[in-house]
C-alpha cells in the first residue's frame, strides 16, 4: 500500500537523500533555536552589572531588561502556536529565527536602556515563535519510544544553554564587552534558519484556525500590567494611584482574558484543555519553575559581582555547579518519563529545588563556596522538571492540541519568570537599603555616612552602585560601607531564597495532588471520535485508544482492534524530498497518536 510505503519512510528515513533523516535535521533545528534563546537569558545575567555601568541603567532597568523578554515571550507563545497550525510550523519556526536573530543584532547596538529593553521586547517574540512551536516539531516527527529520546535531547539542550550560559557570559562580557553577547546570536540563528527551511516539513492542521486578537491583547495587557506595578511599586509608592490602578486593571484583563476564551469558538487557550487536572499541575509546575529558581539568576548574579567582588568570568565560573548539573541530569529524566511516574519526577524535581534554595543561606563574611551545595540541590531539580515537563505536556493532549498544550507549559515559566523577578525585585528593593542602613547606623562612622551621603547612598544601594560610590570616600568609611552592604544584601538574599523555596514547594504539592496517571493513560481518548459510517461519528472512550508499544504496532491476531480516527494531512514528498501535495497519511487512532505524539504504551508507567 502507498499509505504503508509512505510511513515507513517516515519512519527510517529510506527515500530521502544519503545523510541524517528528516527527524533527526528536525531535532537539530529545534535544539539550535532553543539553545539559543535560552542561552541568550543565561547569558544576559552575568552581564547585567556591566550592562548598568555602560548604559547607566537604574535597577528598574535591570529588572526590564529580563521581564522585556520573559514578557513578550509569555504574550506570544499562544498565539504564535496558532500561527504555527495555520501557515505550517515549519514557515513560523524559521520566521521566529530571523526575529530573535535581527532583535539580537539591536540590542548589541543599544546605546541606551530604552533601547535594549525595546530590542529585547522583540527578541521575546521571536523566541516565543520558536518555544510555540519547537515541541509540536518534535511530536510531528518522532513516534514510539524514539520521542523520549527527543525529549531527553531537547532537555538536555535546555539544560545545556543554562550549564554554559554564565561561562560563556562572562567569557564574552569580561574579553569582547557585553555587546557581544547578543552578536553571538545571529551566526546560530543563520544556520537554524538554513537547516529548517531546507529539512524540515511544514505540517500544518487540516482545519482553519483563526488568531484570537481579543485573547492575545488581553493576555498581554493582563502581564505588562502586573509586571509594570511590581516593579516600579517600590518607586512610586504602593499606595499611589498609578500602582492601585495598574493592579485594578490587570485583574480586569484577567478576567476579560477568561471570558474571551471561555465564549470563543477557537481560542488561542482552550479552557478544555484544563479540565484533566494533570495540565493544571503541569501548568503550576512550570510556574513555579520560573518564579522560584529561575528567578533567582538575577539575585545570584548580583551576589556574586556586587557583594563578593568577582568579575563576569569568574561568577559564571562559580554558577557551574549548578548548571552543569541541570545540563546532565536532563537527559535521564527524559529517558525516565517511560518508567517512572511523571508526578514522581516532576514532585521530586521541585522538591529537590525548594531544598537547594533553602540551604542556600549566606552570612556576611560567606565564601562563595556556601553556595555549592545548594547550587547541586537545584540544578538536579533544574534537570529533572525541565525535560518532564515539557514531555508531559505533549502526552497530556490530542496531538492536534501539542502546538497549543505545549505553548500554555511555556508560557506559564516565563511568566514565572516575569513576575517573579518583579516580585523579588519588589522585596529587594524594599529591604537592601534599609538592611544596609540599620548596619550603617550601628557604628560612628556608618552613621557619619549616612548623614553625608543622603539620597545620593539610598540611590547607590538599590542600583547596585555601591562599589563605584565607595571609590569617591575614604579607605576607613570605604570599608564601613561594605561591611554594611554585605549586611544588607546578604540578609535580603536570604530572605529571596525564603521566597523561591516557598514557591518552589507549592509546584511540588501541585504536582503530588494534580498529575494523575490516568490522565496520561487516557490521552486522546476523552474526546476523541470515531468513524462508525457514512456521515456518522461516536465518541470514543479512553479504553478504545489505549496506545499499544510501538513494537506491537501490527498487533497479533485476537488483540482488539482500533477504531479509525480522522486522518492528518501531512506533504507527500517526491524522491528529492520536495513537497508534492498533502494527503491524509495516519488512517488510525494509533498510527496517528504514535506517529504525531509518541505517546507511551499502555501499562508503562508515567
Amino acid at each position: 500500500m502507498r499509505h504503508d510505503s509512505l510511513i515507513q519512510r517516515r519512519r527510517s528515513g529510506r527515500g530521502q537523500p544519503a545523510g541524517l533523516d528528516r527527524r533527526w535535521w528536525t531535532l537539530i533545528a529545534v535544539c539550535a533555536g532553543t539553545f539559543m534563546l535560552l542561552l541568550d537569558l543565561t547569558v544576559v545575567n552575568v552581564a547585567l552589572p556591566d550592562i548598568q555601568l555602560s548604559l547607566h541603567s537604574s535597577f528598574s532597568d535591570l529588572q526590564w531588561v529580563i521581564d522585556a523578554y520573559t514578557l513578550t515571550l509569555a504574550a506570544f507563545l499562544l498565539t504564535a502556536g496558532v500561527t504555527g497550525d495555520i501557515f505550517g510550523r515549519r514557515r513560523i519556526f524559521a520566521g521566529g529565527l530571523a526575529v530573535f536573530s535581527l532583535s539580537s543584532l539591536a540590542c548589541g547596538l543599544s546605546v541606551s536602556p530604552v533601547m535594549l529593553n525595546l530590542a529585547r521586547g522583540a527578541q521575546g517574540i521571536g523566541g516565543a515563535i520558536m518555544f510555540a512551536t519547537s515541541l509540536a516539531l518534535i511530536a510531528q516527527a518522532f513516534s514510539g519510544r524514539e520521542i523520549g529520546t527527543a525529549i531527553g535531547v531537547y532537555g538536555a539542550v535546555i539544560g545545556g544553554a543554562v550549564a554554559i550560559g554564565p561561562l560563556v557570559g562572562g567569557a564574552i562580557t569580561s574579553g569582547l564587552g557585553w555587546r557581544w553577547i547578543f552578536f553571538l546570536n545571529i551566526p546560530i540563528g543563520l544556520m537554524a534558519i538554513v537547516i529548517t527551511l531546507a529539512k524540515v516539513e511544514n505540517l500544518r492542521q487540516p482545519n482553519t484556525r483563526r488568531i484570537d486578537w481579543a485573547g492575545f491583547i488581553t493576555f498581554s495587557l493582563f502581564l505588562f500590567l502586573l509586571v509594570y506595578a511590581l516593579v516600579q511599586g517600590n518607586a512610586r509608592g504602593w499606595e499611589s494611584p498609578i500602582i492601585v490602578g495598574s493592579f485594578t486593571a490587570a485583574a480586569m484583563f484577567l478576567f476579560a482574558f477568561v471570558v474571551t476564551e471561555w465564549r470563543l469558538e477557537d481560542p488561542m487557550l482552550d479552557l478544555g484543555l484544563f479540565r484533566k487536572p494533570a495540565m493544571i499541575g503541569i501548568v503550576i509546575v512550570a510556574f513555579a519553575l520560573g518564579a522560584s529558581i529561575f528567578s533567582m539568576f538575577l539575585y545570584m548574579t548580583l551576589y556574586l559581582q556586587e557583594v563578593l567582588g568577582y568579575g563576569p568570568l569568574a561568577a559564571g565560573v562559580r554558577l557551574l555547579p549548578l548548571t552543569v548539573l541541570a545540563f546532565v541530569a536532563a537527559p535521564f529524566a527524559g529517558k525516565l518519563t517511560w518508567k517512572v511516574s511523571v508526578r514522581l519526577l516532576l514532585t521530586l524535581g521541585l522538591g529537590l529545588i525548594a531544598l537547594g534554595a533553602h540551604i542556600t543561606h549566606v552570612d556576611p563574611s560567606s565564601p562563595w563556596t556556601a553556595l555549592v551545595a545548594g547550587f547541586v540541590l537545584c540544578g538536579i531539580g533544574i534537570g529533572i522538571a525541565n525535560p518532564v515537563v515539557a514531555g508531559a505536556t505533549v502526552m497530556t493532549v490530542r496531538p492536534e492540541r501539542a502546538g497549543m498544550a505545549s505553548g500554555v507549559s511555556n508560557s506559564a515559566r516565563q511568566v514565572g519568570i516575569a513576575t517573579g523577578v518583579a516580585a523579588l525585585g519588589a522585596v529587594y528593593l524594599s529591604q537592601v537599603t534599609t538592611s544596609t542602613a540599620s548596619a550603617l547606623a550601628a557604628t560612628p562612622t556608618g552613621r557619619l555616612i549616612l548623614h553625608r551621603g543622603g539620597s545620593q547612598l539610598t540611590r547607590a544601594v538599590s542600583m547596585g552602585g555601591v562599589r563605584e560610590a565607595a571609590a569617591t570616600i575614604p579607605p576607613a568609611a570605604r570599608r564601613a560601607l561594605f561591611d554594611a552592604y554585605r549586611i544588607g544584601f546578604t540578609s535580603t538574599f536570604n530572605h529571596l531564597l525564603d521566597i523561591a523555596t516557598v514557591v518552589a514547594l507549592v509546584g511540588a504539592l501541585a504536582s503530588m495532588i494534580l498529575v494523575r496517571q490516568r490522565d496520561f493513560d487516557a490521552g486522546v481518548g476523552d474526546t476523541a471520535t470515531t468513524a462508525t459510517g457514512p456521515g456518522t461519528v461516536e465518541p470514543v472512550g479512553a479504553s478504545d485508544l489505549a496506545i499499544a508499544p510501538p513494537a506491537r504496532v501490527g498487533a497479533p491476531e485476537g488483540t482488539r482492534p482500533m477504531r479509525a480516527a480522522a486522518p492528518i494531512a501531512v506533504p507527500e514528498l517526491d524522491d528529492a524530498g520536495i513537497v508534492t501535495e498533502e494527503e491524509p497519511l495516519f488512517e488510525t487512532a494509533q498510527e496517528r497518536d504514535m506517529i504525531a505524539a509518541g505517546r507511551p504504551p499502555s501499562g508503562s508507567v508515567i
